[in-house]
């Protein structure tokens, strides 16, 4: 049997491999590198069966790896209402409008991605400004952060929510201050007494959602994600494995009310192929900072009566992290706040004294956002990876330091984790963010907005180097589960997971890297998405 094999000639190859950072060809065998090099060195490897592409210039790099998406909810976004760049509420309430107008009556209205800060009123909207024309269509729409959502009457009357439903621990039911009647708003775990009543779709819809989000990846160079994942969309990722069709490679993270399953058939970190993985737990430890949730150690500066909620008690989430920590499992924290990074390093450091014997963790804290000086430091110490998404910059930077003053200096702290030896891994929180990589590689090499002001880069000195940026969303992410030894660069006996790029990226200005097109995406040595 005659194995399948591929050529890359005549590129501009970005390893990411530091002994040999450039190369011209890539020789791929099956669904591994089998040497990376100078052109004449690849072509003695081509036989008569082997597929060559001329890559005629063009630059190539390992696939990006995506370290922190909902992939569900971002592949339903693609075809849900789009509500981002609405102007104001008006602007808002008119696409919900007409998004109603084109599905059938009782289909739910989802995601939507609305942020309040860019309208003028900077006004939280309200279920009235929608009700008129949804009476037929349950709504619930999430801010850009997912931490804040708006639910529509019938929304919250299928979930029961009345005036006289208490809030959930860790969540909040905004309540009208005169009558009691909830206002639609629904903060962090309030979010799921509606979320919890939406029927799931049929499996042969489910699938084709994910089959589009796979699409969406693939022309944006993504090989890898790691994944909030639910138990069904889990399922469907296995029927398309099964079938030959799954077209990236997935690190499924499980919920942590499932912390007891999954020590019960014993499940370890990083288990599983190349193709699928288990093993991360995900907890959250505070909400958002756009939702007035992020957990900090001060009140915040535009609302002094809240310094944000705390999703369980720091004893709680220290409990957790070490059981999960004793059961072998990876520990994936959700912190944006100062202090909630700080309970959740607290509960790495008690984990190390609780169990001992325990090598090589890896524990992960998702979006780092707010960090102390002092415990940057014990990130590093504890051995913790930072898993950051720095397009959250971008959009943040304008209504950050009217939210929390001073300690703006202490957020996106990337080139000071860099520099103190912290692994970073980059990812998007898709829907949160787009997945779109080249937004995420602008923002952390210029931290500027891509449109409006500031002009100028937020808090300079912590940009990255363009290097750098890559690196964090190739090996760095590979790092982050454990991967770093098969993925994430361009070397011999590594997998064949390689992205061909319109441009190169070190030869234009950042802002250039918006226009950057994927020519051809590879996985495993096989081509899954090649422009038109």
């Amino acid at each position: 049997m005659i194995t399948e094999s591929l050529a890359l000639l005549n590129g501009r190859i970005w390893t990411v491999d530091k002994e040999k950072p450039w190369a011209n060809a890539i020789f791929i065998r099956g669904d591994k590198i089998a040497a990376v090099g100078s052109n004449s060195e690849i072509r003695e490897q081509v036989t008569k069966e082997t597929r060559v592409i001329d890559l005629d210039g063009a630059f190539a790099m390992p696939g990006f790896n995506d370290a922190h998406v909902d992939f569900y909810r971002g592949a339903v976004s693609l075809q849900s209402v789009k509500l981002g760049d609405a102007e104001d509420e008006q602007d808002f309430a008119a696409r919900i409008r007409g998004y109603v107008q084109q599905i059938p009556p009782g289909e739910w209205v989802t995601e939507g991605n609305w942020n309040h800060e860019n309208w003028e009123s900077q006004r939280l909207p309200r279920k009235e400004l929608i009700d008129p024309f949804t009476q037929s269509h349950p709504v619930i729409v999430c801010r850009m952060d997912e931490h804040i959502s708006l639910a529509n009457s019938l929304a919250l009357e299928l979930a029961g929510i009345t005036e006289d439903t208490p809030n959930p621990a860790g969540g909040e039911i905004r309540k009208d201050p005169e009558t009691g009647e909830p206002t639609g708003i629904l903060v962090d775990t309030a979010q799921e007494l509606v979320l919890s009543v939406i029927p799931e779709p049929e499996p042969d819809n489910y699938e084709a959602i994910i089959k589009q989000g796979m699409r969406h990846a693939a022309s944006l160079g993504i090989t890898s994600i790691q994944d909030n994942t639910t138990g069904s969309t889990l399922r469907i990722f296995q029927k398309l494995l099964r079938k030959n069709e799954l077209t990236l490679k997935v690190n499924a993270w499980r919920p942590v009310r499932l912390l007891q399953q999954m020590k019960d058939i014993g499940m370890q970190a990083a288990f599983g192929n190349d193709m699928i993985r288990l093993g991360v737990m995900k907890i959250f430890a505070d909400g958002s900072m756009g939702a007035g949730s992020a957990l900090f150690f001060d009140q915040y500066t535009d609302d002094p009566s809240t310094s944000g909620i705390a999703i369980y008690s720091e004893e709680e989430l220290t409990a957790l992290i070490v059981q999960i920590d004793r059961a072998g499992l990876q520990v994936s924290v959700h912190a944006i706040g100062d202090k909630a990074n700080h309970w959740a390093l607290n509960a790495f450091q008690k984990a190390r004294e609780n169990n001992p014997d325990i090598k090589n963790r890896r524990h992960r804290i998702e979006h780092a956002q707010v960090v102390t000086p002092e415990d940057l430091l014990r990130f590093r110490e504890l051995d913790i990876v930072g898993s950051v998404q720095p397009s959250h910059c971008i959009d943040d930077m304008k209504w950050a330091e009217k939210r929390i003053g001073e300690r703006v200096k202490q957020a996106f702290l990337w080139d000071s984790f860099l520099k103190n030896k912290v692994q970073l891994a980059f990812g998007t929180d898709w829907p949160v963010a787009p997945l779109n990589p080249f937004v995420t590689l602008y923002a952390a090499v210029a931290r500027r907005p891509i449109q409006g002001e500031p002009e100028s880069s937020w808090f300079e000195d912590e940009k990255l180097s363009l290097e750098h940026a890559i690196e964090c969303y190739t090996l760095g992410s590979a790092y982050a589960e454990f991967a770093e030894n098969v993925k994430g660069s361009l070397e011999r006996g590594k997998y064949a997971d390689i992205v061909v790029l319109s441009q190169n990226p070190f030869q234009i200005e950042p802002k250039k890297l918006l226009n950057t097109d994927v020519l051809y995406t590879i996985v495993n040595g096989k081509i899954i998405y090649h422009e038109a």
